[in-house]
This record gives structure tokens, sequence and C-alpha cells, in this order.
């Protein structure tokens, strides 16, 4: 009996990603075959579908956007999706900068695991190897790739090993988030840093330890996908923003009213446009032919800043309202300047050292300057006009941002 329990406790396992997924529409035509050609989804809402495509009668009257874009470039399709991919390997070859097996146990276990595979036995042997390394492996598997497909993978090390350069990963299986199977990788390391290390002195430059194989891995198993049958396709807008959501339906309806002699697409919320596809014409043509279709993406004024670089990004709609700025570097120098101190003649004295501390405060190049930055141009010549760095700037755009002056979101990172 507890053996019949482990047996359907590990079906239900394997079948816990296809359910989590979903049926397809060859399923579902399936099971509709078999009760008698009637299928009931319970998610189907008959009312929830009209809503869903209540398609404007007319273009909206928004005002013109900021950058004109395709919708390639601006939106994917939601079924068009990456799936990662990850794996455990080793890279062999090095010229000594590999794991020391003492401070990586599992990279020696993992070459007896490979040896013995091999059919060579390493009971009782102890390995000295330094150019094996164990790596990570990764890889995004692209949409819509068969069986046979070359794809990039990624090779980064989790031992103690001073770099990859000049290695060869062994066969490695990757596994996507169903623990199945859907590539192998295998191929020379290419490694874009490098490291020189002498008696006294090492120099690194990049990093040796990540790496990168070009068309390493090889797809085993396509990820079942029918785009085809979808009668409903789904756009996601890259950068989230109304107006542009808005734009992309009212350009796509513009089109299909004329190509189609109908309106087929809704815009749903700020990321999401959904799009009826019309008869007679498949998903991969109609998607063709819309994707190609310009439209003024607009953005929300942001002002991005990482402190860690000093970087500071602003976007075309930042406006600062007027505002009066003092900014000033404090330069404090202490300088320790001891005297010596002689006893009077004849006076029984001793030589002593007396102390003296002398410090100074100065303020240079402190001014004050008044913003006021209806466009970018102006903003940035009046930020430049202070003569501040950009850690300045930065502490600048923080206290306008806490004074209510800058209009826009700031961002740090």
């Amino acid at each position: 009996m507890m053996r019949g329990l482990a047996l359907l406790l590990a079906a239900a396992l394997g079948l816990q990603p296809a359910l989590a997924d979903g049926l397809t529409p060859k399923a579902k035509r399936e099971l509709a075959a078999k009760n008698g050609g009637a299928f009931n989804d319970p998610e189907y809402d008959p009312a929830t579908t009209t809503r869903m495509f209540r398609v404007s009668t007319g273009p909206s009257t928004l005002p013109p956007g900021q950058v004109a874009a395709r919708i390639k470039d601006i939106a994917q399709l939601q079924s068009a999706r990456d799936n990662q991919l990850v794996g455990y390997g080793l890279v062999i070859g090095l010229a000594g900068t590999g794991d020391s097996l003492r401070n990586s146990p599992f990279t020696e276990q993992s070459i007896r695991a490979m040896l013995e595979n091999l059919g060579i036995a390493t009971e009782g042997g102890s390995a000295r190897a330094k150019n094996v390394a164990a790596v990570i492996v990764t890889a995004n598997m692209p949409p819509f790739v068969q069986s046979g497909a070359r794809i990039d993978i990624d090779v980064s090390s989790m031992g103690d090993a001073t770099s990859l350069a000049g290695g060869t990963l062994v066969m490695t299986p990757l596994k996507a988030a169903d623990g199945e199977i859907y590539a192998v990788g295998q191929g020379s390391v290419i490694v874009g840093g490098f490291t020189a290390q002498g008696q006294a002195e090492q120099l690194t430059q990049g990093v040796p330890t990540a790496g990168r194989v070009p068309n390493g891995a090889i797809v085993e198993r396509a990820v079942p996908a029918e785009f085809d049958d979808q009668g409903v396709l789904t756009l996601q807008l890259r950068n989230p923003d109304f107006s542009t959501a808005i734009r992309i339906a009212d350009a796509i309806n513009d089109y299909t009213a004329q190509r189609f002699g109908m309106r087929v697409a809704a815009e749903r919320d700020a990321r999401t446009v959904q799009i009826r596809r019309p008869k007679n014409v498949s998903a991969a043509r109609f998607y063709a032919e819309i994707e190609n279709l310009v439209v003024e993406s607009d953005t929300p004024a942001r002002v991005v800043i990482d402190e860690r670089t000093g970087t500071i990004v602003i976007g075309n709609n930042v406006k600062i309202a007027r505002v009066a700025i003092s900014h000033g570097t404090l330069t404090v120098r202490i300088t320790e300047a001891p005297k010596v101190v002689q006893p009077e003649p004849f006076s029984k004295g001793v030589t002593a050292v007396e102390p003296f501390t002398a410090i100074e405060a100065t303020r240079p190049d402190a001014r004050v300057a008044v913003l006021d930055g209806p466009n970018l141009e102006t903003l940035v010549s009046g930020l430049n006009r202070l003569g501040v760095k950009p850690d300045g700037i930065i502490a600048i755009l923080q206290g306008i941002k806490s004074a209510g002056a800058l209009q826009a979101d700031l961002v740090l990172q």
C-alpha cells in the first residue's frame, strides 16, 4: 500500500508543471472530443471576455508622444517568452588555475563521478589535479526553438579557481524549472578578463572566473507551444505606460480597420494590450503585419541616480520649479606645529615640547545659483553653472526633491 501511495505521489509531482501551465489548445480539443465535442472551461466567462474586448470606436485624443518607435521595439508577445536553463558541470584543461581540491571537495567528487561514468575506476586514489574547475552553466532558451538548434551559454566558477581561460566545458545537461533536460552544453570557454601574478604583485582585469561558450548548447527538447492556435494575442509593454498602450491599440485598430474591416485591439492596463486575431490569417502572418506599425511612445519624467558610480540619467520631461541653491565644499585644515621651549640660562629647567595646533576652515567655490528647468537643456546648463562634480549634483537633486521642486520620479540605485 505504501508503494502504491508513493507511485501516486510521484505521478502527481510529475504532472504538476503541466497542471500549473494549464491545458494547451490541442489538449482541450482532445478532451472535448472525448466528451462529445463540448469542453467546459471553468475559467471561461463570456461576460469577462466581452468586457475585455470593448474596443473603442475611434482613435483617442492624446497629445503627441516623445519618440516614434515600432511596436516590436516597445512590446513583446506574452507567448513568445524565454525559458531559463541551469546546469552543473566541469571545465577541464586549465593551466594550473583550477579549483584546489582541498577547499572545493565537490570538484573532486564530480571528477570521480565523471570518470566512473566513463568506465574508469577511481576508488582508493587521491586526485591532486589543478586543471579542473566546477562551474554553473546558465542559458536562456529562446521561444519557438526546435530540437537541434544551438544557443549560447554562460559559465561561472563556483569554487576557488583563479581563471577559466583556455578551459573546455565537458558535456553538461541543462535543466528547466520543471526538472527536465532541454539542452546539453559543451565547448571551449571564452574569457574576457585575465590575471597575472608574480611574487609581490598581482594584476587582474575583467572577470577571469566567468566566460561564455557561443553556440555551446544543443537543444534536445522543444518547449511545446501552439502559437498558430491562439485566437487572442497578448502584447506586454516593456515600459508600462497608459498613453503608450492606448496609442498601440489605436494604431492596430486603424490598420486592421482598413486591412480586415474590423477593429481588433483593446487596451487592458498600462502594460497589456490584447488583440483578437482575424479569421483566415495565421497568427504569425498577422503579427508580422502589425509589429512594424510605428507608434509614438511615452515615458514618465524620471531621474535615475547611481551613487556607487556617480551616474546620473535625467529624462527629457524632467522639470524643476524655480529654486535658489547654495552649494560649496567645506574644507577643514588641521596643522600640528609643536614648539620646543628652552629653559632660561642657569634656571635648572628642562627642555620641553609645547603642542601647537592651527585649525583653518574654508568654503571655496561657494556660490548661490537660481535653477529654473522648463526643459532638459536649461536644467543641465543650470547644474553645470554651479561647477559641481557628479556627487554634488546628486546631493543637489536629492535636496530639490525634498523641497518638492523636482517634478519627476527620483530613482536611487
